[in-house]
C-alpha cells in the first residue's frame, strides 16, 4: 500500500514490517504482540514481516517472536504493498537510509534511538519526515522511557507549576555491562556502526528525558568523554554483547563514559553522566529536578515510584513524598493490573506502540518526532565537540 493521501488502512489493519531481531527487535516484537490485546486500538497492528540478512536466523527469530513472513533485504521489505509501517531496530549506521527510503515509499516509520549517527543524517531524516507528513505519513523515534507512567507524571507536575521555576537538573544513566575488559568488541563499541558509545547509546535517553520533563532545551554544554578499555576481543558471533570473545583483538572506537554540564533555555543548569562502567549498576536512570517550589526525583530501578517534594507544605511534616504511580488515573496504567501491581521495562515499548498506532489512526503526528530526535542528536554532537576542544559549546 502506498500512502498517497491521508488515510488509515481500509481493512482496519496496520501491517508492520520490522528490520532487525536482536535485543531491540525482541522488545518491539513483544510490544506489537501485546498492544492490541490490552489496549482498545482503532487500528490492529499485524506482525507481517521480519527482515534480517541471514535467512535461517531470521526465520527462526520470526517463528519465536511471532512474525508471519521473512525478508533478507530491507529494500524488499520497504517495497512490499502489504507493509504499512516499517519498524527500524538496527544499528545506527543504517537508520537514515532505511527510514528515508521507507518514508519516501509512503510507509509510516518507527526508528530506534538515537535517531542517527550524525547531525547531518538526522537532518536528512527530518526532511524526509516533513515530506512524508504532507502526505499523511507519520514518523516517530523510539525514546521509550517517555512512556514510563512515573515520567509522564513528572512532566505533568512540571507543566502544572507544582515545583515552580526550574533551577537544577541532574541526570545519570549508569550501566556496567562492559566493565570486564574481556567482553567482546560488539557493534556498540565501534564508532562506524554506533556513532558513539555511552553518550549516544544511553546518554541520548537522559538528554531526551530531561528536555521532555522540563519542556526546556539544552542550549550550551561542556563535557568530557573517556574510553577506559582501548581494545577488546573480536566477538565469536555477530551481535555478541556479553559472551566470550575470540583470540583476536580490535580497537574500541567509542567512549565508555561521558559527563557534561549544561545550560537550559530558560536558565536552569544541568549535570549529566552516562557510563557503561558503573560497576554494580545494571540499568539505573536517575533524574532529579529542583524548582523554586519543590523537587522531583526518579530512578528507573524503582520505576513505579516518583519522589515529590512540595516546598509549600508545613515544615513540621514536609519531606519527599513517595508516589506509587500504579493507579488507573496514571498514564497507561488503567489498561494493565490492579493498583500496586507494578509495570516493567517491556511496558514502555507497548505504550510506544499504542501511542504510534493511535496517532496514525487519528491522522496526527506522534511524539517524540524525528525533529525531537534531531534535537537530541545536536546535543550529543555539541558534547562530543566540547570533549575535544575543552570549551563550552553551543547546541546548534
Amino acid at each position: 500500500m502506498t500512502h498517497d493521501e491521508t488515510r488509515p488502512p481500509s481493512n482496519g489493519r496496520l501491517n508492520v514490517g520490522m528490520v532487525g531481531y536482536a535485543f531491540m527487535g525482541a522488545a518491539h516484537s513483544q510490544a506489537w504482540r501485546t498492544a492490541p490485546r490490552f489496549f482498545d486500538l482503532a487500528l490492529r497492528p499485524a506482525m507481517t514481516a521480519l527482515c534480517g540478512r541471514d535467512r535461517g536466523k531470521a526465520t527462526a527469530a520470526a517463528a519465536r517472536l511471532g512474525w508471519d513472513s521473512v525478508e533478507t533485504d530491507w529494500k524488499e521489505l520497504v517495497s512490499r504493498d502489504d507493509i504499512d509501517l516499517v519498524d527500524i531496530c538496527t544499528p545506527g549506521d543504517t537508520h537514515a537510509e532505511i527510514a528515508i527510503a521507507a518514508l519516501d515509499a509512503g510507509k509510516h516509520v518507527l526508528c530506534e534511538k538515537p535517531l542517527a549517527n550524525t547531525v547531518e543524517e538526522a537532518e536528512a531524516m527530518v526532511a524526509a519526515a516533513t515530506r512524508a507528513e504532507a502526505r499523511g505519513v507519520r514518523s516517530m523515534v523510539g525514546f521509550t522511557y517517555r512512556r514510563v507512567p512515573a515520567i509522564v507524571l513528572a512532566r505533568t507536575l512540571v507543566e502544572e507549576g507544582r515545583i515552580g521555576e526550574i533551577r537544577h537538573i541532574r541526570a545519570q544513566y549508569l550501566q556496567d555491562w562492559i566493565t570486564d575488559p574481556e567482553a567482546p568488541l560488539a557493534w556498540r563499541l565501534q564508532k562506524d556502526r554506533a556513532g558513539s558509545g555511552a553518550l549516544g547509546d544511553i546518554g541520548a535517553h537522559i538528554v531526551d528525558l530531561t528536555q521532555y520533563i522540563t519542556g526546556q532545551q539544552i542550549s550550551t554544554v561542556t563535557g568530557l568523554m573517556e574510553t577506559f578499555v582501548k581494545e577488546r576481543p573480536l566477538p565469536t558471533e555477530v551481535g555478541n554483547l556479553s559472551g566470550t570473545g575470540g583470540t583476536e583483538r580490535g580497537p574500541v572506537t567509542v567512549d565508555d563514559a561521558a559527563a557534561f554540564l549544561a545550560r537550559f533555555t530558560d536558565g536552569a543548569v544541568g549535570v549529566f553522566e552516562a557510563t557503561r562502567f558503573a560497576t554494580g549498576r545494571k540499568n539505573s536512570i536517575r533524574i532529579e529536578v529542583n524548582g523554586s517550589r519543590g523537587s522531583l526525583a526518579f530512578d528507573f530501578e524503582d520505576m513505579n515510584v516518583l519522589q515529590f517534594y512540595d516546598e509549600t507544605e508545613d515544615a513540621a511534616t514536609a519531606g519527599f513524598r513517595r508516589i506509587s504511580v500504579t493507579d488507573p488515573v496514571h498514564a497507561y496504567v488503567g489498561a494493565w493490573w490492579p493498583p500496586g501491581h507494578g509495570l516493567g521495562y517491556e511496558h514502555g515499548f507497548t505504550h510506544q506502540a499504542v501511542d504510534l498506532v493511535t496517532a496514525i489512526a487519528a491522522e496526527e503526528d506522534p511524539r517524540p518526532s524525528f525533529a525531537d530526535g534531531l534535537a537530541v542528536q545536536r546535543v550529543l554532537a555539541a558534547v562530543d565537540t566540547s570533549a575535544t576542544t575543552g570549551a563550552w559549546t553551543p547546541v546548534d
